[in-house]
């Protein structure tokens, strides 16, 4: 089993706390200096930890007094636990601990404890975590809106292909449950995505294989930048260290190197304005690049 980050030990401790009721609404919870003094760790692993059940709805800031349990848990928690154990719940639970903390985050254990019941009950609805992480990853496929009534093939895939980007915004650890592209998995709402690219193909005149190959190559580049979106994301949760401030860091170590020659491109660039590296504007441009490259092979081949 993957051995969780510090915070998130730190955090997993003050959940446990909230949930045994060790911690009622409107209590303090440890401050950053006290966890720092407890439990050895820096200053920026308790700021983590604490942002973390921030995320979850566990936490609050308030000024004046701290960080305290938030008012709404224990009406949560009741609710979750008087509800009726289910599959739905068991993946919503999931996504939920997955979308503030990543895949390494989500355990049989945690998800049980989140829902008030044992984790050997969580086995009754899925097998295993590889069948619920699938069920979490198709889940977020049915919340792509599809039925789009845009006119023409390369209006249809862009919109596609944004809303699965939209997708791994809301939840970075897709891109790393979908990494296989010779060993998919059978999801239904994933299928439906696929038969919904195909079909906006078909007018096109592309071979069936051009076609499937035109949709994995809109995944394999979305998957790229989903996969550098989840790095970036676990990158700041453990430094808390945003992607601005690194750079502005190792700026200096750039600009050395390339002032030593031999990098006349590179040159050009530090001379003008510093190149600013935004995933979003990325996605904009490599998409239309690859919708001009697919609309230049259906001239090439309907000639």
């Amino acid at each position: 089993m993957t051995e969780l980050p510090p915070y998130l030990v730190i955090a997993d401790g003050i959940r446990r706390r909230i949930a045994s009721g060790e911690l009622a609404p409107g209590d303090r919870v440890p401050s950053t200096r006290a966890i720092v003094r407890e439990s050895g760790v820096a200053m920026a692993t308790a700021t983590k930890a604490l942002a973390a059940l921030a995320r979850e709805g566990l936490v609050r800031a308030v000024p004046g007094v701290g960080t305290v349990v938030a008012e709404v848990t224990s009406a949560r928690a009741a609710h979750e636990g008087a509800a009726p154990l289910s599959r739905e719940a068991l993946v919503r639970v999931a996504v939920r601990i997955a979308d503030s903390e990543g895949l390494a985050g989500v355990s049989m254990r945690r998800i049980a404890s989140d829902l008030g019941t044992s984790t050997m009950a969580l086995y009754r609805h899925v097998a295993s975590k590889g069948e619920l992480v699938r069920l979490m990853t198709d889940a977020g496929f049915g919340e792509m809106a599809l039925g789009h009534p845009a006119a023409g093939w390369r209006a249809q895939l862009e919109h596609a292909t944004r809303q699965l980007w939209a997708a791994y915004r809301r939840h970075p650890w897709m891109a790393r449950a979908m990494a296989s592209f010779n060993r998919p998995h059978p999801m239904p709402r994933a299928m439906k995505y696929t038969e919904w690219v195909l079909q906006a193909l078909r007018s096109t005149g592309l071979r069936v294989h051009e076609v499937m190959h035109v949709h994995l190559s809109l995944i394999a580049f979305v998957q790229g930048l989903g996969v550098a979106l989840e790095l970036e994301g676990e990158a700041v949760q453990d430094t808390g260290v945003s992607g601005d401030q690194w750079m502005d860091r190792h700026e200096g170590r750039f600009a050395a190197i390339v002032s030593g020659g031999g990098f006349p491109v590179l040159t050009t660039i530090f001379e003008h304005e510093p190149f600013e590296l935004d995933l979003d504007s990325l996605f904009g441009f490599g998409l239309a690049r690859l919708l001009d490259g697919v609309e230049a092979h259906i001239r090439e081949t309907s000639a």
